[in-house]
């Protein structure tokens, strides 16, 4: 708040820095916890299959945040409904999709894949040409930690990758349209509501009466507390200070992220050209954020 500036003088252009680093920080949290989570999934899809982890993941996420949020239900436009109502469909098509890939093909890789929505989006929405070069940056990273064999995936399973990498690129854009439109968390618990609905029918039709094993649903609320409730809430406030292609760019750091994941949760190991994709997407991630800095970025970001 501009009352503790006042109150502890910092050297120029600190309290700017601090700004653009938190949420930064927050994003790259929530790609932590979600690509754990993503770990422990693929340890379910033994006993839910894929759609039957979505709909426990989208479900109990659901419920959880709508008992902490309490949203209220009054005065909202219609476009605000129509914005969280499209929240909710990307949601539930984005994690559909990521879970068939995963049943598939393995997490580096589905990840990889999916990655490339948000660069393209990085590159679409982007005003400034530097922002170009970081993308391009990442996306040779994203190349370098295909390793090349991409060919030798289930196409189906890659397909579903790239569907879910469109999709998320949908999340990023109506995710910031939510938080400018709902206090909190609320458009969040809300949308999470509306995923939830849309990929229950498909949980049940796949996986019946397995949801309701009590070590399933266990494993179940790990995943939806890991992969949706804390990365999406501390996604959804970076997206209220953090311009969209900076944002799309740090998503960059997910086959990083997922890769470790994959290496201490499954047993996946890391390559010499996987180790240097992510010195690549991690300095094109830096690279991002530091080009923000400045009166441009700030205009940038309350622009969001």
């Amino acid at each position: 708040m501009p009352e503790t500036v006042a109150a502890h003088p910092e050297k120029p252009g600190g309290g700017r820095r601090g700004r653009r680093l938190g949420p930064v920080a927050l994003v790259v949290a929530g790609g932590f916890s979600v690509q754990f989570g993503a770990g422990i999934a693929v340890m379910l899809m033994p006993r839910a299959g894929a759609l039957g982890v979505v709909t426990l993941r989208l479900l109990l996420a659901a419920l959880v945040l709508l008992v902490v949020c309490r949203p209220r239900l009054r005065g909202y436009a219609r476009a605000d409904w129509g914005t969280v109502v499209a929240f909710g469909t990307a949601l539930a098509a984005m994690n559909m999709m990521f879970y068939q890939a995963l049943d598939r093909i393995p997490l580096g890789a589905a990840v990889t894949l999916e990655v490339l929505g948000p660069l393209t989006l990085s590159v679409v929405a982007s005003r400034r040409l530097v922002n170009l070069v970081w993308a391009g940056l990442a996306l040779g990273g994203v190349a370098l930690l295909s390793g090349g064999g991409f060919d030798r995936l289930d196409p189906v399973g890659a397909a579903f990758a790239l569907g879910a990498g469109g999709m998320w690129a949908a999340y990023i854009v109506f995710s910031a349209r939510t938080g400018r439109r709902f206090p909190q968390a609320d458009g969040l618990a809300l949308a999470m509501t509306v995923g939830a609905v849309i990929s229950l029918p498909f949980g049940i039709w796949e996986a019946g009466d397995r949801l309701l094993v009590p070590a399933t649903l266990g494993l179940g609320l790990a995943v939806a507390l890991m992969s949706s409730v804390l990365p999406y809430t501390l996604e959804l406030i970076a997206l209220r200070r953090l311009p969209a292609p900076t944002f799309a760019v740090l998503m960059s750091l997910e086959p990083a992220i997922a890769a470790t994941a994959g290496f201490l949760l499954l047993g996946q190991g890391l390559h010499l050209t996987e180790a240097m994709a992510i010195v690549l997407v991690i300095g094109a991630s830096i690279g991002a954020v530091r080009s923000q800095a400045g009166p441009a970025a700030e205009a940038a970001t309350a622009d969001q």
